[in-house]
């Protein structure tokens, strides 16, 4: 019969496991959030040069949509709550 420290210490055991496994993919999904708020920021800064290329002589650009940056927004917050 195992005894109850043994089974106390598997469980431990698959429990660090399963943390560091999920630390590995949250990484994961950092490095891979990052790379898309990258991109998402060159693609705003490009069609900003657009649209300053082609507005009127005098510089200004009509009807432009003005979009948050990905740091701009309140999701930032809860992306570094969870970190020990």
């Amino acid at each position: 019969m195992p005894s109850v420290v043994g089974l106390l210490e598997q469980h431990e055991l698959a429990a660090r496991r399963r943390v560091d496994g999920l630390r590995e993919e949250a990484d994961r999904i950092q490095a891979e959030l990052a790379a898309a708020e990258l991109e998402w920021q060159e693609w705003a800064i490009a069609r900003r040069r657009v649209d300053t290329v082609l507005a009127p002589d005098d510089g200004t650009t009509a009807d432009m949509e003005v979009t948050p940056g990905p740091r701009d927004t309140d999701a930032q917050a809860p992306r570094d709550a969870a970190k020990p």
